[in-house]
């Protein structure tokens, strides 16, 4: 394997390196992306693989799989010139695909005609295969388990053309039977329902699955037929096995087995998944004789162990420590969760890197042991081949940790891993259910997990919903319990379901339990968001209802129980600005020039790849880089991120973490080096004094809607073709004709800006009204009874300048998303890009709410920022209502996301 160090890592101390607990994959093979799942059969899309081998620079794929995941493919894979075909950690790539690390395209199709049939091969032939769920090869010979055909095929060569017919078959006396004996009494040359095939010096190994046993070949067969020369798991060849597996012995030892999956040899040690007892068996040396008992179990307290998930107690520490577990007899099932972590996923005890739940393969490399632990959905590594009975894992991929089950299709996640394959520095894991191939690879830097998260937003809160539905009806109450205080509202006739929301609101932040949650109207849902006012985990404790009145025809629907979510930072959605922590990430501190039209994907000697993308940088330093996520994350729910650098005048890369895309996560900016509070940046929206109304509603032919100013009405009548958008427009309109104000539209929802066409002070305190006729279904709000606020456009809010209650301020977010695309707007999406100046205003997909000290603060505009990258311009308004406050807290939040609070000075009116 020493060239494949060589020619991957072109630095020799790669190949000292080991894989670390959590890390992402690297690399996927069959699919487009992490989380594509496309079930389309082609050379570069694969089914609900399950087999998966190396050797001599080539990969095969046993596309097919007996645990039902979908599509079944019946095909064997060939990548030949693997290292052609993958790059490695170092290796520059391009932005000319949304995943340059998803790669590998077969040459070879065995089982099927060409690369897109999947045609389930009913009879037995020289070249038909069904359900093979095994591959394995030792450089010249191919093996599969033709399962479903209960044979084993060998080519004599690796195949080179489509369909090439095997030469020998064991198993069955020639290729046109697929039987077994009926009675359940099998022979040493019969096969049931084969899962695991292995070649080693010359030697073939076959998991008889079906027959409980494994076989041993001690010459590579040539001729069809042939007996195997040694039994494990059975007294000897013909052994009666029971066909009803619920009849089976279930009463595990030293040497027998139920249901072995998969057999694996590293030239010395021989390793059987034993997956019906749920443990790998190791035997010290290649066994010779029948029913030769196992030297050592994992998985299990002792031989005689069978149960999933099954510790016992362990005494602690020294269990840690030394990795020697003290069992005592009260047993611990490792399949009962002890609670959640920060993310919600459900925890186990830490005796769980014990056990295992239905395994389904082992591998050595001589020194260390893989596991594929399928029905805890991770992959094991032992640094050491294990001694003793029930040896503890040393490093978990595909979870966080051995008290977590976080079983998803992201980068650093496997669901029910079959089947693995090594060549020296990368680990290759078959991920049926996510119908991909993973590639794990060692690396010489480590990046913690989750250290990726928004530049501005390190921590993420626990939230919950309320859902406000059904209709308004007077005297209805709509409570909503925090904790145990409840905090009550009672509708009035007048009340639109807005209205309600916002005294809910209301009701909650000034309530006794505003040091646990704030409260936050989410129009866009019809919804009350709270959020916890700790972050991260301590947040999540924080309990929550909601209840109607009897026969209330207004509803109130909890979420949840719980505020969840909290700590789960490394969520961000595409374009955002984001900050990866880690340690020697770079020789120097270098920033960009941000006044260039373009962001460098290399800085410092720094790049920072995302699922295979070099992505734009602004920041590089030894323990943080800060980069750009790309716009075109959007049809993916996780990437991988890693970080390659040039240190010392050599080339360096960072393990794999992996990073959740969501739709929308703000992140607002503040002084950097600010904390409790965070100083938040603002400045002042207008030099002329502003007012806000608002248009609600629906549409009624004959309302009439009126905006006021000084008195002075300036009406529309509603026609049957209008929406909000044109009464709004008609309105505005109107009031181009006033002496004092001029009027525009908000950039989110149907909202009118009201603006004095004298600047500075002169313009305040003109009076602004808003009403509808009589029993109208459009209403017209002023959320300001008078202009006010003027100030100096742009000028930084501060304690010396800071902002009036009443008044439109800006803040800068990032992470608010992609922006609704429209054909004057798509162009200028581009990752790293500035958007430019006179580019027309965005809106950002996901609706954006906001709260000033405790109230709503209305949200007039969210638009891309010109002349930055990623970073978006959000207009508020702050209510009239508000106190002075040098410390005011705002927060942006969309659907279930919320901000990290900024404090901005704020004085009354």
């Amino acid at each position: 394997m020493k060239w494949i160090c060589a020619f991957l890592l072109s630095a020799a101390s790669l190949c000292a390196a080991d894989f670390v607990t959590g890390q992402a994959a690297r690399l996927v093979i069959g699919q487009t992306s992490f989380t594509a799942a496309d079930p389309n059969s082609s050379n570069t899309t694969i089914g609900g693989a399950s087999g998966v081998a190396y050797a001599a620079d080539t990969l095969f794929i046993a596309d097919d799989n007996r645990i039902g995941a979908v599509p079944n493919n019946n095909r064997v894979l060939i990548f030949p010139n693997l290292s052609g075909q993958l790059p490695g950690p170092t290796t520059p790539l391009s932005n000319n695909s949304i995943c340059p690390i998803c790669v590998g395209a077969a040459s070879v199709v065995l089982g099927q005609p060409d690369f897109v049939t999947a045609t389930t091969n009913f009879t037995t032939t020289q070249n038909n295969i069904r359900e093979p769920t095994a591959v394995a090869s030792d450089g010249v010979h191919l093996v599969v388990a033709d399962t479903n055909h209960n044979r084993i095929l060998i080519w004599n060569h690796i195949p080179t053309t489509n369909n090439a017919p095997a030469d020998v078959v064991i198993g069955q006396p020639n290729f046109n039977t697929s039987t077994v004996p009926t009675n359940g009494v099998p022979t040493a040359k019969s096969v049931n329902g084969p899962q695991g095939v292995w070649i080693q010096n010359g030697r073939l190994y076959v998991a008889d699955t079906q027959n409980n046993r494994v076989l041993i070949y001690n010459r590579i067969p040539t001729t069809n037929g042939v007996a195997a020369d040694v039994v494990l798991g059975q007294p000897n060849f013909t052994t009666f096995v029971q066909v009803d597996i619920a009849q089976q012995n279930t009463s595990a030892t030293a040497t027998n087995m139920l249901n072995p999956v998969s057999v694996t040899s590293d030239g010395t040690h021989l390793f059987v998944t034993d997956l019906g007892f749920n443990r790998i068996l190791i035997w010290n040396s290649i066994p010779a004789t029948n029913a030769q008992a196992a030297d050592v179990e994992i998985g299990q307290p002792d031989m005689n162990s069978g149960v999933p998930n099954y510790a016992f107690n362990v005494s602690y520490p020294d269990a840690l420590v030394n990795s020697t577990p003290n069992f005592t007899e009260s047993p611990v099932l490792c399949s009962v969760s002890n609670g959640t972590d920060a993310n919600g996923n459900a925890t186990y005890p830490l005796v769980c890197n014990y056990v295992l739940n239905f395994p389904r393969f082992a591998l050595s490399d001589g020194t260390r042991l893989f596991v594929a632990d399928g029905g805890n959905d991770r992959i094991l590594e032992y640094k050491t081949i294990p001694t003793q009975n029930a040896a503890a894992a040393d490093i978990i991929l595909g979870q966080v940790g051995g008290s977590v089950d976080q079983a998803t299709d992201a980068a650093d996640s496997v669901n029910t891993p079959t089947s693995l394959a090594f060549d020296g520095t990368n680990l290759y894991a078959a991920d049926p259910y996510n119908r991909r191939i993973t590639v794990y690879t060692v690396a010489p830097n480590t990046l913690p997990y989750q250290s990726v998260v928004n530049v501005y937003n390190p921590n993420v809160y626990a939230t919950g919903s309320v859902l406000i539905s059904g209709t308004i009806n007077n005297g209805d109450i709509v409570t909503i319990t925090i904790n145990t205080a409840e905090f009550p509202y009672t509708v009035k006739a007048t009340d639109t379901l807005t209205s309600v929301i916002a005294a809910l609101v209301s009701e909650i932040n000034a309530g006794s339990q505003n040091g646990q949650v704030t409260a936050i109207e989410n129009d866009a849902d019809s919804a009350v968001t709270l959020q916890a006012v700790l972050p991260g985990t301590q947040g999540g404790a924080v309990a929550y209802s909601a209840t109607v009145s009897s026969n209330a025809q207004i509803a109130a629907t909890a979420a949840d129980t719980q505020l969840d979510g909290g700590g789960n930072a490394a969520s961000v959605a595409p374009g955002t600005i984001v900050t990866i922590n880690g340690s020697n990430l770079a020789s120097d501190t270098v920033s960009a020039d941000l006044t260039q039209p373009t962001l460098p994907t290399s800085l410092g000697g720094v790049q920072v790849y995302m699922d295979g993308i070099p992505v734009p940088l602004t920041y590089v330093s030894p323990n943080q880089v800060n980069a750009q996520v790309p716009w075109e994350f959007t049809s993916t729910t996780s990437v991988n991120v890693y970080v390659v650098s040039q240190i010392n005048g050599g080339s360096t890369f960072t393990s794999p973490v992996a990073l959740t895309i969501v739709s929308a996560n703000p992140g607002l900016s503040s002084v950097p080096g600010t904390s409790n509070p965070q100083i938040g940046i603002a400045t002042h929206y207008s030099s002329y004094a502003t007012a806000i109304v608002s248009v609600d509603g629906t549409i009624n032919a004959g309302d009439v809607a009126t905006v006021a100013v000084r008195g002075r009405s300036y009406t529309y009548t509603v026609q049957s073709t209008d929406t909000l958008d044109t009464v709004r427009d008609a309105l505005i309109a109107e009031l181009q004709q006033d002496p004092e104000v001029t009027a525009a539209a908000a950039g989110v929802f149907d909202r009118i800006i009201v603006t004095a066409n004298i600047a500075g002070p002169e313009g305040d305190a003109i009076p602004i009204g808003g009403s509808s006729s009589s029993g109208a279904d459009i209403t017209v709000t002023a959320f300001d009874t008078q202009t006010c606020c003027s100030n100096i456009a742009g000028a930084r809010v501060t304690q010396d300048n800071p902002a009036r209650a009443g008044e439109l301020i800006n803040v800068f977010v990032t992470g608010m998303g992609l922006p609704i695309l429209t054909s004057a707007i798509q162009p200028y999406i581009v990752t790293g890009s500035q958007y430019p100046i006179g580019g027309p205003n965005t809106i950002p997909q996901q609706f954006a709410n906001a709260l000033a000290g405790g109230a709503t603060a209305d949200v007039i505009q969210a638009t891309l920022m010109p002349g930055t990258v990623g970073l978006f311009d959000v207009v508020l308004h702050l209510s009239p209502t508000l106190g002075s406050n040098v410390n005011t807290e705002v927060t942006v939040a969309q659907g279930f996301f919320v901000s990290n609070a900024v404090a901005v000075p704020v004085v009354s009116q």
